[in-house]
């Protein structure tokens, strides 16, 4: 798992243990290199190789969730899963003339992808990516506040879990902690990555109390004056991030500060681990 320094957005890439690629969030850019033109879908092209996007999600349609989507077409996308229904006239509406292209691309493809999954790639079935489980969560009821919209994912392997909760707000994720299988799902979790960028405003204490991470991380571009990062960090029981083959006790990661994330978890056929790295 790669979690991308995309300044103030997202972007994450993983690849299952039977290697297929999943993308969340397409975010664009380098904070520590001060870059707005890093693309990480380009990395994963040139680089990685990568042909094939076997499931994509876009958490919701902010442009630090986009901003890499004008390369989507490199790629073949099997599946695409977005917050759907959403008012498009209204998202338009409050766009600039700079990022039209972007939103047209968005919605070229929520129109596109409305065919139904291969029984091969259905996420519900751990079977289909090398028995990683797949769950997401929706409150497709709140329509004032686009972040509360998000796709909400827990990822679990071998006993281990990582949570990508989107923009997610407080309204949301406290209707989302009325439901058993939510709260089943996120408890005692391994990384969490903060909500909306580790705001005040996606804080919810009995949620970061239940998933009871091991390390937080916040994908951000700078400290601002509505960082949660302070509570995060006293939150989070800590776990050791190695840097150039040294481990360090650390709690929480941010990309401003320690760059890209590469995460690495599993079983190795006698223990469970999780291996966290920065460089």
């Amino acid at each position: 798992m790669r979690i991308w320094d995309v300044k103030h957005g997202n972007a994450i890439f993983v690849r299952t243990p039977d290697n297929k690629n999943l993308v969340y969030d397409l975010g664009r850019g380098d904070y520590s290199e001060n870059s707005d033109d890093r693309s990480p879908l380009e990395t994963l092209y040139d680089h990685y190789g990568v042909r094939d996007i076997h499931y994509l999600v876009i958490t919701h349609p902010h442009r630090d969730h986009i901003d890499d989507i004008l390369n989507i077409d490199k790629f073949n996308v099997k599946i695409f899963k977005r917050p759907r229904n959403l008012d498009k006239v209204g998202i338009m509406s409050n766009i600039s003339e700079r990022d039209k292209p972007k939103y047209d691309k968005y919605f070229a493809l929520d129109t596109e992808y409305v065919h139904p999954v291969p029984a091969t790639l259905v996420t519900s079935d751990p079977k289909n990516y090398g028995d990683l489980n797949n769950s997401t969560f929706e409150t497709p009821g709140l329509t004032t506040n686009l972040n509360n919209r998000s796709i909400f994912t827990v990822l679990e392997y071998q006993g281990i879990k990582v949570i990508i909760p989107g923009d997610n707000e407080y309204a949301s994720l406290d209707l989302l902690m009325q439901k058993e299988d939510f709260k089943a799902a996120i408890e005692d979790c391994d990384v969490l990555i903060a909500p909306h960028h580790g705001r005040e405003s996606a804080y919810h204490s009995a949620f970061v109390k239940l998933a009871n991470p091991r390390l937080i991380i916040v994908s951000d571009g700078s400290l601002c004056d509505t960082s949660a990062n302070a509570r995060y960090s006293a939150a989070a029981r800590g776990w050791d991030v190695y840097r150039n083959g040294q481990p360090t006790q650390r709690k929480m990661l941010t990309t401003n500060t320690d760059g890209e994330v590469y995460i690495d978890f599993g079983h190795n056929g006698t223990t469970r681990y999780l291996s966290v790295q920065i460089k």
